[in-house]
């Protein structure tokens, strides 16, 4: 696991310039600390499972010190998880939810029971393969999918018909779906044979089945969608299915991205 400046370190780096920690919800502090998602934590203040200072507090908008105040969950306290960093090839067919209500596999049936909560940053669809990343650092995970943030993804997409300059043009210049303007940052042709086509997309926003949207609205349908980096990530030789932790320069990679938006 790759180690973070833990949020008590940054409390107090604070002091010492005279500055106050800055409260925040009770949900987000549990979200922040690594426990779990936001959505999760309201669920379980809401059923009266969390504590803080020793009081069952039932609003998730309850404020905390993070630093100071005492928070439980089902009796035990809650501590600050390192932040893990997780890289997964998502296989086709499988979705980006911790529990499906149909009963179909999820990306979590992937990974090591022995990992701290994670979740994913944004979302691949059921049908679509490719770069996924987990986290337990809610703020890391924000700042990615952040539209500010501007940070590419690139996709590599089969097509069901051959790729005429007029495609890639309709792509690049955007076009409105649903009442949505969509347009992708940049788009070619990697390779293509008497049937069909391999296009690269880079997107640098990513909106509700973005790319499938553009190309259906173009009478082109997607066999194959497979994202295979975001920003400096890069999927790789990574197995379908496989997962692996960043390594320190991946992540100092990104950070640096993040840092010059």
């Amino acid at each position: 696991m790759i180690r973070s400046r833990k949020l008590a370190a940054k409390v107090s780096q604070a002091g010492t310039t005279g500055s106050a920690e800055r409260q925040v919800g009770l949900a987000r502090a549990l979200s922040k600390l690594g426990y779990c998602s936001r959505s999760q934590a309201s669920v379980l203040i809401q059923a009266g499972q969390v504590k803080l200072n020793g009081r069952v507090r039932r609003d998730p908008e309850t404020p905390v010190h993070i630093s100071s105040d005492k928070i439980e969950v089902g009796e035990q306290p809650v501590r600050e998880q390192e932040f893990v960093y997780l890289l997964l090839n998502k296989p086709r067919g499988v979705v980006t939810t911790a529990s499906d209500e149909k009963g179909r596999e999820t990306v979590y049936s992937l990974l090591n029971k022995d990992l701290p909560w994670v979740a994913p940053v944004g979302r691949l669809d059921k049908a679509s393969e490719g770069l996924l990343l987990l986290t337990n650092d809610s703020e890391w995970a924000a700042r990615i999918l952040d539209p500010a943030s501007a940070v590419e993804k690139t996709y590599h997409v089969q097509i069901n018909s051959t790729a005429p300059e007029s495609i890639v043009a309709a792509l690049l210049d955007g076009m409105q779906c649903d009442g949505e303007l969509l347009r992708m940052r940049r788009a070619s042709v990697l390779r293509q044979g008497q049937r069909n086509a391999w296009l690269e997309i880079i997107l640098d926003e990513g909106k509700n089945r973005h790319i499938r949207r553009m190309l259906a609205a173009l009478d082109v349908k997607v066999l194959r969608l497979v994202r295979v980096s975001i920003g400096p990530l890069a999927m790789g030789m990574l197995g379908k299915g496989a997962v692996r932790q960043l390594s320190l320069a991946e992540k100092i990679a990104i950070d640096s991205l993040l840092q010059s938006r």
